[in-house]
């Protein structure tokens, strides 16, 4: 019966998007590159029949939108035949966006848990400091990279710090409000248990603030580090980096290669699935330990 439910709400509706999904990647493929194939063939003066031709479309080296196989057969060639240290390896390259991601993500993590626990317990900061956290994430993170680049550049400090910060500035955010909702979603009635037990301040803030903020922390830092791999990744697109996701990005597109180019797309879209998974992973394993049930 479980594996039934399994099958019918979860595998199937999954399975059917994903077919969904690679019949009009195909379509647009074969409509998009229609228009250079056609120059082609009239240049070498070839005549093909309706399949030849849809053939040829998903099999151009440098193609307007590359065919799923020809992605597919890119990731494994530069994941499994590559060697690790290769600078076209796959792995190597999401290895080094991976270094910058979780250092920013641990200090974002940081950052957002003090500043929600400011928000909280401080009158003054709830009014000056939220206005002030919501208003940084309005600016564009395109603006901020380069200006974080430059200027700790001239000071001497490069590689996997400035690309760091701008991953800490996208990742504190989802977790300072995730916390503060969280820290403040206990009822008034336990807040007053807590206060006829005569509990301290910090007492109140230990056993029943922060086991309560638990499930918001992991919500918000699911978010949070998919918004931190994004912030490496734009943060190697101004450092003249030779490697990371953003860096073979880049690269990509300055040589208009766009089966690479995809295929990094598709590393990173992994990359941040796995990174999800694990924060997900984490996230039960706290609850069953806090005497939690999974759903």
């Amino acid at each position: 019966m479980e594996k039934e439910q399994f099958f019918k709400h979860k595998f199937l509706p999954v399975v059917t998007v994903l077919l969904a999904i690679l019949i009009l990647w195909y379509a647009f493929a074969v409509i998009l590159n229609t228009p250079f194939q056609r120059d082609l063939d009239r240049r070498g003066n070839v005549t093909s029949t309706t399949m030849e031709f849809i053939g040829k479309t998903l099999a151009q080296p440098k193609p307007i939108l590359p065919a799923p196989h020809q992605v597919a057969q890119n990731v494994f060639e530069n994941t499994f035949l590559r060697s690790l240290t290769s600078n076209r390896s796959l792995v190597y390259n999401a290895w080094v966006t991976l270094s910058s991601t979780a250092v920013g993500f641990v200090f974002g993590t940081i950052l957002g848990i003090l500043i929600a626990v400011g928000i909280v317990h401080v009158i003054a900061l709830d009014r000056s400091l939220m206005p002030w956290i919501i208003a940084s994430q309005t600016v564009p993170i395109l603006a901020i990279a380069p200006m974080v680049i430059v200027v700790l550049g001239s000071i001497g400090i490069t590689g996997l710090i400035p690309k760091a910060l701008v991953s800490t500035y996208l990742s504190f955010f989802p977790v300072a409000v995730g916390m503060v909702k969280g820290l403040r979603s206990p009822d008034t009635m336990y807040l007053d248990l807590m206060r006829t037990y005569n509990a301290s301040a910090l007492q109140t803030f230990w056993k029943l603030r922060v086991p309560a903020s638990v499930p918001f922390l992991f919500t918000s830092m699911k978010v949070a580090i998919a918004a931190s791999l994004t912030g490496t990744i734009v943060g190697e697109l101004p450092t003249g980096a030779v490697a990371g996701i953003g860096a073979k990005l880049l690269a990509g597109s300055y040589q208009s290669l766009t089966i690479d180019l995809w295929a990094v797309l598709v590393a990173g879209s992994i990359l941040a699935a796995l990174l999800i998974t694990i924060v997900s992973i984490a996230a039960r394993i706290v609850e069953r330990a806090m005497g939690g049930r999974t759903a």
